[in-house]
């Protein structure tokens, strides 16, 4: 193989520069194969981004100067540069001054790629049809190479995105996305030495590519799946329908394989990648695909052959890892295909496939299931010693969190309890004589009994050890605890897992025996397991809120875990705060978000750390969000019923809510027209409300009604209802044609142009709002921004007397007396007129 990093190396002292030095790897890939990309955003003596496909060993690099768009009117100059070295891909830093290319540098996007022709005759032809699947670019992508002008020595191309389900005309995602999806970071941070807040991932690597393709490469790092969860059962249900499992006794566990990086990720999404040694990850390195994520369980088998939890924790506290098996139940993704969709039984022959050139040894092993009655199958697992059995419906796609469809049934009791304190031994050489154990209900924590046996010497001072660093005053329980005389009582954090025989009839567990503790659970989340029949009904979340209004009780159907958790830090404006926010407003709101396409901001580590947009379903999504079928491109479409789809959103860390300018049912017939009026930086507010009330007077003037609210950010929202009856082109139209003579009218204080050039001193009046796909934040939804602010609903005469854009803040003194007047958009919908062309 020739080495095409000669010129890469040439440019670079690798004494001084952190950059890799890398060499041409040979792969295996066909002719038309494609494989990773990344873009690395690179502020050099000019910022830019460097767009990197791996092609024949090494990196295939442009510099795109203005970065990629996903406008498809958008073409944007991209230089093409020297081969990158593969290891490259996930470099992230600062080149020292002085350098080639002296700036920082952060992975701004990556993922894989697949040319639709053979690459290199597109490279030699100078067109290159191909598609990314990254995290904020996705969906299909022309490069092609401009004639070269006299004299010109530079090799010239343009990127430009193709006008299909994944473009987004109008919308700037170096904007809205401008960090690392790596660390987090932005290019500024790096450049200022800035860290990764946290421990970063643990990536196990790969050293030998798997034989039959090129897995010598990063590949995009995978979300994590929230993994699908079983109901208990009183029995194991029967009929043909069924597939039964064994219910094993160790971790579960998501793997997941991107290129030459391999992670396990517990069912929280806890990196323990280096906890289980290098056996478990040579064998998963040893497959044949280029990426897959696998549910399953990582466990240690007893002398009789039986998974045994309490051996997984003895090999765990010693460093052992040479007795620990991957059971693999699942396959979710397979060379880049999402398989969540299709039946198990389909899901799992896939899965056999994959696994069915492993030795009888290897250290990942398909966990097989049975067909015969689920009655017989959990008889012959409780003779056995087994748990229990895990009944699958074989026709069913993979759902994230608890449902019907997984059935475990128990042979004996056993789920996880919280530590609230411990009896001390009186005895000379033992620690601990008792743990007192409780499960969460009704926001207390609930007294459920000791746990005398299943921990040696050993096990029993360690625990001791730990629950003494946990000490605390008084009783964590909510109630009293009978025979308080030496308890030592500890903040509940700890989580146990423990086998018992049954439930007395005021809720204490009997002959119960500590197996371990569950690090992979958090002590917020326990509760008490109980089958079907005796966990019907609706739920509720009640908790005293930081919004002023004292006691709130929000009703739904949805369980908030971690309510708690600050989506706005600096504000202090937690989940629940949100969604009695929601709540209060939902009557009000109503009419505006359901039964409409959504697009949603997610920032679950809150606003402060990464966020993105989302238009699909991901994995965990509540079903209360529901799912539609666009008619003209067969794309998803996410949309709500009833107040159970906004709490989903505010559970799964949505901060704004967006929303289509239509019905799902009457998608291609808008029912309002909005101008986001966006000013540049330095113009006044004042300014911009008068541009506001200006739009007013020229859209009564065509007889229209006009309604407005603040953005929750720099400007406002003027926005006319319509009868749904003109189409998005139209509506368009329209909205382009009245910006643009605004603009020609005072083109000293309007543009209608997007670009920041046209845009310096003025007001942009952002009419592209009004295209078939794109959203606008929804009335009453929060902002993503500094503040906690929200979009509101305000009369003309508020925004005659002066009121900021940003003028409401979550749970403000001012936000509520605002929800406390008239609603000023109650009428909103009544007030519609037809759109009329003049």
């Amino acid at each position: 193989m020739a080495d095409t990093l000669e010129k890469y190396r040439a440019k670079r002292d690798f004494s001084k520069t952190a950059e890799p030095a890398g060499k041409a790897v040979r792969t295996r890939a066909k002719k038309q194969g494609g494989g990773i990309f990344v873009i690395h955003k690179h502020a050099a003596t000019r910022l830019h981004y460097d767009l990197r496909l791996e092609r024949a060993g090494v990196l295939w690099s442009w510099a795109v100067t203005r970065g990629p768009s996903l406008d498809p009117h958008e073409k944007r100059l991209a230089v093409h540069v020297e081969d990158h070295p593969i290891d490259y891909a996930p470099f992230e830093g600062t080149i020292p001054k002085g350098e080639y290319g002296g700036g920082a540098v952060i992975v701004w996007d990556e993922g894989t790629w697949q040319p639709e022709h053979d690459p290199a005759a597109g490279m030699k032809k100078g067109h290159i049809d191909f598609e990314l699947h990254g995290h904020k670019l996705k969906g299909k992508w022309h490069l092609v190479r401009l004639k070269p002008r006299s004299g010109e020595k530079k090799d010239n191309w343009l990127l430009i995105k193709s006008d299909d389900a994944a473009a987004r005309p109008g919308e700037d995602i170096l904007k809205e996305a401008p960090a690392s999806v790596k660390s987090g970071l932005t290019v500024e941070e790096v450049g200022a030495g800035k860290a990764a807040k946290g421990e970063k991932p643990q990536v196990w690597h790969s050293n030998k590519p798997a034989a039959g393709k090129a897995k010598h490469a990063k590949a995009a790092k995978l979300d994590f799946i929230e993994p699908a969860l079983a109901t208990l059962g009183r029995s194991a249900p029967s009929g043909n329908e069924w597939l039964h499992e064994v219910k094993f006794d160790g971790y579960r566990m998501q793997g997941q394989i991107a290129g030459i990086e391999i992670r396990l990720l517990t069912r929280t999404g806890l990196d323990w990648t280096k906890r289980f040694g290098p056996h478990i990850l040579a064998a998963l390195a040893s497959l044949k695909c280029a990426d897959a994520i696998f549910d399953g369980e990582i466990v240690v088998l007893a002398d009789n052959g039986v998974s045994s939890f309490s051996a997984l924790q003895a090999d765990l506290s010693a460093s052992r890892t040479t007795r620990m098996i991957y059971y693999v139940f699942d396959l979710l993704r397979l060379d880049g295909e999402d398989l969540r969709k299709e039946p198990l039984v389909e899901r799992k022959e896939r899965l056999r496939e994959l696994l069915e050139n492993l030795p009888d040894d290897a250290m990942v092993r398909l966990s097989d299931h049975f067909s015969e009655p689920g009655k017989l199958m959990l008889k012959h697992a409780c003779r056995m010693g087994l748990e229990g059995v895990v009944s699958k419906r074989a026709d069913a796609p993979y759902r994230s969190g608890r449902t019907s469809v997984w059935i475990k049934s128990k042979c004996t009791q056993r789920q996880e309890f919280v530590v609230g304190g411990y009896l001390p031994s009186d005895k000379t050489g033992r620690g601990l004589r008792s743990l007192l154990v409780g499960y969460h209900e009704g926001g207390k924590l609930n007294y459920a009994g000791r746990v005398g046996t299943g921990f040696s010497t050993k096990t029993g001072d360690d625990l001791k050890k730990k629950l003494d660093a946990l000490k605390a005053k008084k009783s964590p329980f909510g109630a009293k605890v009978p025979g308080g005389k030496g308890l030592v009582w500890v903040e509940p954090e700890l989580v146990a897992e423990v086998e018992f025989r049954s439930w007395t009839a005021d809720r204490i567990i009997r002959h119960a025996s500590f197996q371990g503790l569950r690090e992979d659970k958090p002590a917020d989340e326990v509760v008490r397991e109980k089958p079907p029949a005796a966990n019907a009904g609706k739920r509720k979340t009640e908790r005293t809120g930081s919004t002023g209004k004292g006691k709130s009780e929000v009703k739904t159907s949805i369980n908030l875990t971690n309510a708690d958790k600050l989506l706005w830090p600096d504000e202090k404006v937690a989940k629940q705060d949100l969604l009695e926010h929601y709540d209060l407003v939902w009557p009000r709101m109503e009419q505006f978000v359901v039964g409409r396409p959504l697009a949603l901001v997610r920032a679950p580590d809150g606003v402060g750390g990464q966020r993105f947009f989302q238009k699909h379903a991901s994995a965990g999504m509540s079903e209360k969000i529901f799912r539609s079928k666009d008619p003209e491109d067969g794309e998803e479409i996410l949309y709500l019923k009833d107040f159970d789809g906004i709490a989903a959103l505010v559970q799964m860390g949505v901060v704004e809510i967006h929303v289509w300018g239509c019905k799902v049912e009457e998608i291609n017939t808008p029912d309002q027209i909005v101008f986001d009026l966006d000013p540049d930086e330095g113009v006044a507010v004042d300014m911009v409300r008068q541009a506001a009330m200006d739009i007013r007077d020229r859209l009564e003037e065509l007889a229209l009604p006009v309604f407005v609210k603040t953005s929750g950010g720099k400007g406002y929202h003027v926005v006319v209802p319509l009868e749904p009856k003109a189409g998005w082109d139209e509506v368009k139209g329209f909205a382009h044609d009245f910006a643009r003579a605004m603009e020609q009218a005072e083109p000293e204080r309007f543009t209608a142009t997007l670009s920041k050039k046209a845009r310096k001193g003025r007001i942009f009046i952002d009419y592209l709002r009004n295209g078939r796909g794109s959203t606008t934040v929804a009335p009453y939804s929060s902002r993503a921004k500094k503040g906690a602010t929200i979009s509101m609903p305000v009369t003309w005469a508020e925004i005659e007397d002066g009121v900021a854009p940003n003028a409401f803040p979550l749970g403000d003194k001012t936000t509520l007396k605002r929800l406390a007047g008239d609603d000023p958009w109650k009428d909103f919908f009544d007030k519609a007129k037809a759109l009329k062309r003049t």
